[in-house]
């Protein structure tokens, strides 16, 4: 291979990638946490050792020429062989002290994962946490986390995975909030109750398909994308709610609804890319998550 031939670096080729996939010179470099300028020059700094012009602006944003288009494959290669460079020397740091990223649900963090940190800050003090709190799925070959608590199956091949426990959720509401409404005996009862709901009413009730609820969207009165809000919204008495049992069970306050329906099963999913997998720092917070996750009293 002729080196002398490769006339530019990697910081240029990252700027080029980055700025064609944000679409602007002022979004790629929030991205990178560079300054617009600086960015700018790398880019110019590609365009000149490659002899090419690799966008063209178009108002506020640039558009890619032709070179542009030809190169962007074999640099999108380029970023995802420097991401798995960085994995697998990720995974060989035998380094307790460090950063780990957690993702998991809001109610979650904000449940679950306390407890379970505050006995890691006794093991390993050195371990610097830092929690993702999202209800969405975080790719974590892309490392937007390095563990994810998940409630479905990761079914990526570059991942490990492990299914750490199996637990329910049921319905529940204030005491105050049933006081007021009535404890509905039966399922044709909830049909004049108000309900809390995680998405928009006519995707939630997709959950509640297969059920004899006689649910419609007027029932959904407060809806929210975050767990913990919603569940903040059923403790001020605005209505049912499903959450895990676990969690639920914290609260006093709170009583299960209709005890006799059938509970929804919520699985809880570790998962790591497999690389990450052998670093010493990651395995310990790893298998910490699953013995107490997997544990009799997870919550206790």
């Amino acid at each position: 291979m002729n080196w002398q031939s490769v006339s530019f670096d990697w910081n240029q080729a990252r700027a080029f990638l980055v700025t064609a996939e944000e679409g602007s010179l002022s979004a790629a470099a929030r991205a990178l946490g560079l300054t617009q300028p600086t960015l700018g020059r790398q880019v110019t700094a590609l365009e000149e050792a490659l002899g090419v012009t690799l966008f063209e602006r178009a108002g506020r944003s640039l558009l890619l020429t032709q070179a542009g288009m030809e190169l962007l494959e074999h640099v999108k290669s380029m970023g995802e062989a420097a991401n798995r460079i960085s994995l697998t020397a990720s995974g060989q740091s035998q380094e307790i002290d460090g950063t780990v990223c957690i993702s998991a649900s809001d109610t979650a963090s904000a449940y679950i994962l306390p407890p379970i940190l505050k006995k890691l800050r006794e093991i390993a003090p050195g371990i610097h946490v830092e929690i993702v709190a999202t209800n969405a799925v975080s790719d974590l070959q892309l490392r937007e986390a390095d563990i994810a608590i998940r409630h479905v199956r990761p079914e990526q091949p570059d991942l490990t995975a492990r299914l750490v426990r199996e637990t329910t959720a049921h319905f529940y509401a204030s005491k105050t909030y049933l006081d007021r409404k009535g404890r509905p005996q039966s399922t044709s009862d909830m049909a004049t109750h108000e309900f809390v709901a995680f998405d928009r009413p006519d995707l939630f009730l997709k959950h509640f398909s297969e059920t004899d609820l006689p649910l419609s969207e007027h029932n959904f009165k407060q809806t929210t994308a975050s767990g913990l809000v919603g569940w903040e919204l059923a403790r001020n008495d605005l209505g049912i709610i499903v959450m895990i049992r676990e969690i639920a069970d914290k609260f006093p306050e709170m009583e299960q609804v209709l005890p006799s329906f059938e509970p929804f099963n919520v699985p809880f999913w570790l998962a790591t890319h497999r690389e990450l997998h052998t670093s010493k720092r990651i395995r310990l917070v790893f298998d910490l998550l699953a013995d107490t996750l997997s544990a009799k009293q997870w919550l206790s």
